[in-house]
């Protein structure tokens, strides 16, 4: 049986998230069109806004999705990459247009904002402020960290993407949640640093390169959005992980590093690596590394690199992502290729630049 083939949709696609799902798209053997939608854009070639593709597409932004052009697809496909809330505002009246099409049982939608992935309006207002344009939708979406329970994502048609740190830090603890009871953590503390380009496109008094390139900053602490999507997938798992969060802002570009600090009483490096194992053996994303994990070593790649330590009763999980990678495009594609019963790897099976 022939494997399927994707016609792709990118909802903004002018942006460093969207730059990256192109990036990947392009070199996937199953994806046999792209079409960019960037409003502010339209008309632009996207090799002049994203200079990294040049010479290998032709094509130019749109100002609008091509729903008629999607029906008519064997196998449609939309990525979701536009600024939080955005998408959540046109998500109804898409819907409707699909229905009309015919679209709206076989679209496959990935959104990388976080607007879908909270199945509870009131936990969306408490994470991102305000009230959710479509809560009667949030339902349809399945909750897209692929490398947990993937067979989840077999034959899905919403899927909302992780958060970057959520991806980083709701792999440490569900690595922790397969540990017998007795060696679960009372209370976790994660400390986890982010690059730039997390902040998106459009610099800001605190993204702005010359304010942040040599300088060092907790910001959210204890507060950050992502908690709640954190507890949320670890709910789902079977375990109500009491931690804490403190997110900084590091002089990187790409990047997710997450400490996770507990008490390990009698825990073992055997137990430690059985639960990984239990966690994540069938991942082939996922790398269990001695000692640290380095971030040169995942960057512009969908992979996680993770490591542990144990000492004089104190325990750590180190977790290294790319937040443009594995932290959002990277992951999104990953989901795709599971939505479509693809290998989870498809197209994904590429090295970091190392060094950076």
């Amino acid at each position: 049986m022939s494997k399927p083939s994707a016609t792709v949709s990118i909802l903004g696609g002018s942006g460093y998230g969207g730059g990256e799902l192109y990036r990947l798209l392009l070199q996937h053997p199953q994806v046999e069109s792209i079409a960019g939608i960037a409003q502010r854009q339209a008309g632009r070639a996207v090799a002049e806004v994203h200079p990294h593709l040049r010479g290998l597409i032709t094509g130019r932004f749109e100002s609008e999705p091509n729903w008629r052009a999607l029906a008519e697809a064997e196998h449609p496909v939309l990525f979701a990459a536009l600024p939080h809330g955005e998408f959540g505002r046109l998500y109804a009246g898409y819907r409707q247009q699909w229905q009309d099409l015919g679209l709206l049982e076989r679209l496959r939608v990935i959104d990388l904002s976080g607007d879908f992935r909270l199945r509870k309006a009131a936990d969306f207002s408490r994470a991102y402020g305000g009230e959710h344009p479509c809560p009667q939708f949030l339902d349809e979406f399945e909750y897209g960290l692929a490398d947990w329970q993937p067979q989840r994502l077999a034959g899905a048609t919403r899927v909302a993407n992780p958060g970057c740190f959520a991806t980083a830090l709701s792999l440490g603890l569900l690595w922790l949640a397969q540990l017998p009871s007795a060696h679960r953590p009372a209370q976790v503390a994660a400390s986890a640093i982010t690059g730039s380009s997390g902040s998106g496109a459009s610099a800001s008094a605190t993204t702005h390169h010359p304010t942040r390139a040599h300088d060092f900053r907790a910001y959210k602490p204890l507060q950050h959005q992502h908690r709640f999507e954190v507890s949320a997938a670890l709910a789902r798992a079977g375990w109500a992980a009491p931690y804490s969060l403190v997110t900084h802002s590091a002089p990187l570009v790409r990047g997710i590093y997450a400490t996770l600090q507990f008490a390990a009483g009698e825990l073992t490096d055997a137990v430690l690596d059985r639960a990984y194992a239990q966690a994540f053996g069938e991942s082939d994303s996922i790398r269990l590394v001695p000692g640290s994990p380095r971030l040169a070593a995942v960057s512009g790649s969908n992979f996680v690199d993770m490591g542990c330590a144990l000492a004089e009763g104190n325990g750590a999980v180190m977790v290294a992502l790319d937040n443009l990678g594995k932290g959002m495009a990277g992951q999104a594609v990953q989901n795709m290729n599971l939505m479509l019963g693809l290998p989870a790897s498809c197209g994904l099976r590429a090295a970091a630049a190392y060094p950076g």
